[in-house]
């Protein structure tokens, strides 16, 4: 029989033990994080109806999905996690507590053109946090403070969270007369990262948009204005009183600053960026967008902002929101590449190998049952293996403990504790050997996933 060729799929991630560890610990800290904040689990299925995944439809969405007949049911595969989000919402309307705090983990499907660091199933990881009819303007600083402690557990501490408010974008267009190419008008500046300023200035003179140059020069002049926070929202201040929506999304954003500090995320770590959109249509109010300091080329590693109206495709219901999300496998995807992980971070899929040196296993067995229930993860290595062979599975696997046990051992009610990184063992009892061990553990242990050296 002909064998077939094993391969995965492109722009799908599979990684080894030891870089799953990794990416598993992440998972756990933004779950512990998450928690920390009063966030409540949550899980949807993979696999929607098409026409509940795809109520809002159109666009990019829909020629990305994947899309497949089963009998006679339409299916999609979910393509975000904020579209399940409000279906859920939306059905349990009236089991659910408001203001709803959600945080979900897990995988999305985009079947876009697979390139480096993109990828078409992938690890999203979001927040939200729902209201009912209202949501008070505190959330909208409170979720740029838990990616502030999302990251800084992680370990980085080179990155920068960016914050704008769409109101007063808008409210700025509109004094400018331009409301009804705004979104154009919005979806073009974001471009100016890539492109820069005078193709900018360019585009938006186009005949497609058609500003006149006098247009296009105030548009660039208002989001060039830069500097401090205070110095980016007393520049806005020479703007106020010539249009509401922007004097009410100016009023927001000098408060979400203040609670930002309130919060705890120190000044160097976010800033009023004009230049920021998010989503045009989707976004109401705050938004945000998470860089690295030192590869501003990799783009947004978290964003998200307020929105009006979540599940207005599945009910009447007024439900406004504010929520984030990371792309995580991109993110861990750039972090290797840019050599970010820490190596030196404890990937083994054991604490303690124990191995045996007699051909009765009971005592073996019993001692892993005491370091189990001590907590300790603990293999038995009982296959008919050389005692090198047996030490080198260790190494491999980078087990920090092996336990010898033989007759001597047994007889004295002591194991061999050896440490297989200094090479020191010592004889103790089994009572003893947990403390040891736990005591080395947690040195071993105290290390983050990302090893970020700038300060």
């Amino acid at each position: 029989m002909s064998k077939i060729q094993p391969r995965t799929l492109s722009g799908f991630m599979e990684l080894l033990p030891a870089r799953q560890a990794q990416f598993d610990r992440m998972v756990e800290i933004l779950r512990e994080t998450y928690s920390l904040y009063g966030f409540t689990p949550l899980d949807t299925p993979l696999i929607e109806a098409s026409e509940v995944l795809l109520a809002k439809g159109g666009g990019e969405t829909e020629k990305q999905i994947y899309r497949f007949m089963k009998g006679d049911t339409d299916l999609s595969l979910r393509f975000d996690l904020t579209v399940p989000l409000a279906k859920y919402v939306a059905l349990n309307y009236g089991k659910l507590t408001f203001p709803f705090r959600r945080f979900q983990i897990g995988k999305v499907y985009r079947g876009e053109r697979a390139q480096r660091g993109r990828f078409r199933e992938f690890y999203q990881a979001d927040i939200d946090v729902i209201g009912d009819g209202k949501l008070d303007i505190s959330n909208e600083a409170e979720i740029p403070a838990i990616i502030y402690q999302a990251f800084t557990r992680l370990g980085l501490k080179r990155f920068q969270i960016r914050v704008n408010n769409r109101k007063i974008l808008n409210g700025f267009y509109a004094m400018l007369g331009l409301t009804e190419k705004s979104g154009d008008i919005m979806r073009t500046v974001d471009k100016l990262d890539k492109i820069g300023a005078e193709k900018v200035k360019t585009l938006l003179m186009d005949e497609e948009i058609g500003l006149t140059e006098e247009q296009a020069g105030e548009i660039l002049t208002f989001i060039a204005i830069t500097g401090s926070n205070e110095a980016v929202l007393s520049a806005l201040e020479g703007y106020r009183g010539r249009n509401e929506v922007f004097d009410q999304g100016l009023d927001e954003l000098n408060t979400v600053v203040k609670y930002l500090a309130a919060f705890g995320v120190p000044q160097s770590h976010f800033a009023v960026d004009l230049t920021i959109a998010r989503g045009l249509d989707y976004y109401t109010g705050t938004v945000y967008e998470t860089t690295m300091l030192d590869h501003p080329e990799i783009g947004s590693i978290c964003s998200g902002g307020r929105y009006d109206n979540l599940a207005e495709y599945y009910t009447d219901k007024q439900l406004p929101g504010v929520g984030i999300s990371i792309g995580l496998t991109r993110l861990f995807f750039v972090l290797e590449d840019q050599g970010y992980l820490n190596d030196a971070l404890n990937t083994a899929p054991a604490d303690v190998l124990i191995l045996p040196m007699t051909d009765d296993l009971s005592p073996a067995i019993a001692l892993a049952t005491t370091l189990r229930q001590a907590g300790i993860r603990t293999q038995i290595h009982a296959e008919q293996k050389k005692f090198k062979q047996k030490i080198s599975y260790a190494d491999k696997l980078s087990i920090p403990y092996a336990v010898f046990l033989g007759e001597d051992e047994i007889s004295s009610g002591v194991c061999a504790v050896k440490d297989l990184a200094s090479g020191e063992q010592v004889k103790l009892a089994p009572a003893e050997a947990v403390a040891h061990i736990q005591a080395g553990l947690d040195k071993l242990n105290q290390g983050k996933p990302i090893l970020d050296k700038g300060e």
